[in-house]
């Protein structure tokens, strides 16, 4: 079998903002943008990429699926996104090692504890 992932795809009422912020966020590079969409990637060519598709209502629930992330330290990480305009969320994760956050159009992800050196 020769199956690649290529992408992960967020609806986003205003793709190109949201897809911004997520390149800030990450330090990634855009490498594909139209009208309608905006996708980025760790380099270029490298896979796989978040794109960002405009869709025309608003997120209502809970995600089904999310990304989670591992940082050096978690407390400045998340104190780093907030300040980029992600915001603290709560899922039912009472007492997790892990931290909620959402970004500016509400999807939810997760900054986990710094994994042990």
């Amino acid at each position: 079998m020769s199956l690649m992932w290529e992408e992960v795809v967020i609806d986003s009422r205003d793709p190109k903002a949201l897809g911004l912020w997520w390149r800030d966020a990450l330090g990634w590079v855009v490498v594909g943008e139209n009208d309608d969409e905006l996708e980025i990637a760790p380099a270029e060519g490298a896979h796989p990429t978040l794109l960002f598709a405009a869709v025309p209502e608003e997120k209502r629930v809970k995600n089904r699926l999310h990304l989670d992330f591992v940082p050096d330290h978690q407390t400045t990480e998340v104190e780093r996104l907030i300040a980029l305009g992600a915001s603290r969320t709560d899922v039912g994760q009472d007492g997790a090692s892990w931290i909620v956050l959402a970004d500016p159009e509400g999807n939810e992800f997760c900054v986990l504890a710094a994994r042990p050196s």
